[in-house]
């Protein structure tokens, strides 16, 4: 499951802004895995409350990106999604005048369930079917 933390000053984005910077980056996903695994969390934080150099950001996007679902078989797989990313955030930030910074940490696989559901492997019968009905259940297959 991928889950993204975005860190962001109060006034970034309006609520359409993150209704469709949630759906450009489900989309993403939803490619290779089931779209309810996709979760996306907007934190709003006071420029008070935030600190980027020891100084209050109060221009600055943090995102935190979380992934178990799947993992990068490459740097070069890494680099064309964080490029991916980047030119999706693009209008949001870098053309709003906001500095940026993002990163994903990998857990592994096994460490993970959904409604007490081991998910199932990539591409199997099971996958398929979480895909299909967009939904965690029990598994029919190893």
């Amino acid at each position: 499951m991928p889950l993204w933390q975005i860190f962001h000053p109060v006034d970034a984005f309006s609520p359409e802004d993150k209704a469709a910077l949630a759906a450009q980056i489900t989309d993403v996903y939803a490619a290779v895995m089931p779209r309810f695994y996709v979760g996306i969390v907007f934190h709003p934080m006071d420029p008070a409350q935030f600190f980027v150099g020891g100084k209050p950001a109060d221009r600055f996007v943090r995102i935190v990106m979380e992934h178990i679902a799947r993992s990068f078989p490459s740097v070069e797989a890494s680099r064309r999604f964080i490029d991916r990313i980047n030119a999706i955030l693009k209008p949001y930030v870098a053309d709003r005048g906001l500095d940026w910074e993002l990163h994903v940490d990998e857990t592994p696989f096994d460490y993970w369930s959904i409604n007490g559901h081991y998910p199932p492997r990539a591409g199997t019968p099971d996958e398929i079917r979480w895909r299909t009905e967009n939904r965690a259940s029990p598994r029919t297959h190893d």
